[in-house]
């Protein structure tokens, strides 16, 4: 994979799909019968390989191993994504989602010879434990199944602006600048309108009052971001601001409980 064109490849993408269950070409559309209580269906994965183009020594290979962990397991999966992105795009198949490091079965980081790796193999390997983020255990404190159930039960709607801030959020996690500040000024413009409109048990105005600073801002990045000129503090600010918005959310949820 290349950052542009004309420029060194930086990585490899090595793609292997497992377990992938036997497809029958059924004559009849209409389908055919179930067992009453059908065995699991297999289930196919796909195995990622992220090799670095650049070749090193055993010696410095190992080293890396040693010390490698998550952030090597993030800098891989941005790999990943680009790829899945470029993918969706090229195929027009809305239906592609980002993948991400909680969704892996299994994270491994290992060091092997070329025609090793090539093949998704390795001569030596470590496999690392689960990421947790700090994000997740804020999320687990708004008791997520009990809002889950108000849901569906139709006691409580969910937002327009709550949906944007979680793809402003994987955009801006991905290093997506320009999508994230274009979802994030959608996001943040709906948050303002619903948020005021509402009644949610709290006193959200001194929150609304600091979106509402913060909303030209992030207004003027998403005029720049089809140019993909943003500034250098382009992402901090998007950064800042998203988390600003994310807290307020909490806070409404919070406000419900």
């Amino acid at each position: 994979m290349r950052e542009g064109a004309g420029e060194p490849a930086s990585h490899v993408l090595v793609l292997a799909t497992l377990g992938a269950p036997e497809r029958w070409r059924l004559r009849d559309r209409r389908g055919r019968a179930a067992a009453p209580e059908p065995p699991p269906a297999l289930v196919t994965t796909t195995r990622a390989t992220v090799v670095d183009a650049e070749p090193s020594s055993r010696a410095d290979a190992e080293r890396w191993l040693a010390a490698a962990g998550t952030e090597e397991a993030s800098a891989a999966l941005a790999v990943v994504v680009r790829a899945v992105r470029a993918h969706r795009v090229a195929a027009a198949d809305p239906s592609l989602r980002d993948p991400s490091l909680p969704q892996a079965l299994a994270i491994r980081v290992g060091c092997g010879a070329g025609e090793q790796v090539a093949d998704g193999r390795w001569s030596s390997a470590r496999e690392l434990p689960p990421p947790r983020t700090g994000r997740r255990r804020r999320a687990a404190g708004l008791r997520p199944l009990e809002r889950m159930a108000a849901l569906l039960g139709g006691h409580e709607q969910a937002l327009a602006c709550e949906e944007l801030t979680l793809r402003a959020r994987a955009d801006l996690d991905a290093g997506q600048l320009r999508e994230a500040a274009l979802q994030l000024h959608q996001a943040l413009a709906s948050a303002v309108a619903e948020l005021a409109a509402e009644q949610p048990g709290v006193d959200l105005t001194a929150r609304l009052d600091e979106l509402r600073e913060r909303l030209p801002t992030v207004a003027e990045l998403a005029e720049q971001a089809p140019t993909g000129q943003l500034p250098s503090a382009g992402g901090e600010q998007l950064e800042m601001t998203l988390q600003r918005l994310e807290a307020a959310l909490r806070a409404r949820i919070a406000g419900r409980s």
